[in-house]
């Protein structure tokens, strides 16, 4: 693999019309190493699927649209090893349970292996997973902005941008259509502990399109929305059940609470391929654990007293009850749920 350094708004050579974190050129996987935002653009070629599947499982690319892309490819580098059956079938799995609550992840595995079984050429059936997820995210955006007043304030959590997908994102891809429709909108973003971004992607995202955008603490969320400052939550989706609940970034569930109780209405925004009809509800939805160590560190600092442990579940679930609709590439869908 190699890595490559640039400057700010520079990209790889070959790069993509739009903002995308993970894309194919030259026999190789391109990743924008996201750990390493805002302060550093770092790029990696990856031609060794193993690499690749560290690098999802390190968080390096991360948004389960974005981890769907990558896992696409990462099937791909591995169809190119010309292994038996059985070892390429156990690569795929690997691959499969990476990072176990993002849906888009599973389906798009389960989508190469088809492809394989066809005999379909890898690369382009991923290219053409990568192009698909881009263009959901341009119709989530044109289905969502008719949503949102002609002026006002987005409360958003995480990042459900164009890092997250293959390129404009999902939630974040709402707010870009309607400042194209001439909608004056700016965005408040959680921080979004322990990962921070919010703070580092989503503020970075939306300062390079000249969208205004201020950032607060997690625990400041309810404190707008309840002086009346929030027009509108708008968040991504890591996997949504058959009845509406849905799983997103730890959080979430308390966001749409407090936008709930305070009358703000909370829009989850997501391509189709989030959506797991054969999962019932939330509670069957798998939550992702990760190291204590995300929770009690900060920049290379300890922050918690000897002997004190941490708990790091990484997404929470939002009751659909909660849900004032579901944006996704299909169109608008609003209680009662039924995928």
């Amino acid at each position: 693999m190699a890595a490559v350094q640039l400057g700010p708004r520079q990209r790889p050579p070959g790069y993509p019309d739009v903002l995308s974190p993970v894309f194919w050129r030259d026999d190789r996987v391109v990743v924008l190493d996201q750990r390493r935002l805002p302060s550093e653009e770092v790029w990696t070629a990856y031609d060794d699927a193993d690499d690749l599947l560290r690098a999802i499982r390190e968080m390096e690319v991360r948004g389960a649209p974005a981890i769907g892309c990558a896992a696409a490819f990462a099937v791909a580098l591995v169809a190119r090893l010309g292994l038996p059956a059985i070892e390429l079938r156990r690569r795929m799995h690997a691959i499969a349970g990476a990072r176990p609550t993002a849906a888009n992840l599973g389906v798009a595995v389960h989508r190469m292996a088809n492809a394989l079984t066809m005999e379909r050429d890898p690369v382009a059936e991923a290219q053409m997973i990568w192009a698909a997820d881009l263009a959901a995210c341009h119709a989530i955006g044109k289905n969502g902005a008719a949503l949102l007043p002609d002026e006002g304030t987005v409360l958003t959590h995480c990042n459900a941008g164009a890092l997250a997908t293959a390129g404009y994102g999902t939630a974040l891809g709402i707010v870009r259509a309607a400042r194209a429709a001439g909608k004056r909108i700016s965005v408040l973003c959680n921080e979004t502990r322990p990962w921070l971004q919010g703070a580092r992607l989503t503020a970075w995202e939306l300062a390079e399109d000249g969208i205004p955008v201020n950032v607060i603490v997690d625990g400041a969320a309810g404190h707008f929305l309840s002086r009346g400052e929030i027009a509108a939550v708008v968040v991504g989706a890591d996997r949504i059940a058959k009845n509406g609940d849905v799983a997103n970034k730890i959080g979430t569930v308390g966001l749409a609470a407090a936008a709930f109780t305070f009358g703000v209405p909370f829009y989850v925004a997501a391509p189709g391929t989030t959506i797991d009809s054969s999962t019932l509800d939330g509670a069957k939805i798998p939550i992702e654990s990760r190291s204590a160590d995300e929770v009690a560190m900060l920049a290379g600092r300890h922050l918690l007293p000897d002997g004190v442990g941490a708990r790091n579940p990484v997404f929470d679930v939002t009751p659909a009850r909660l849900v004032k609709a579901v944006v996704t590439d299909r169109g608008v869908s609003t209680a009662p749920y039924a995928f």
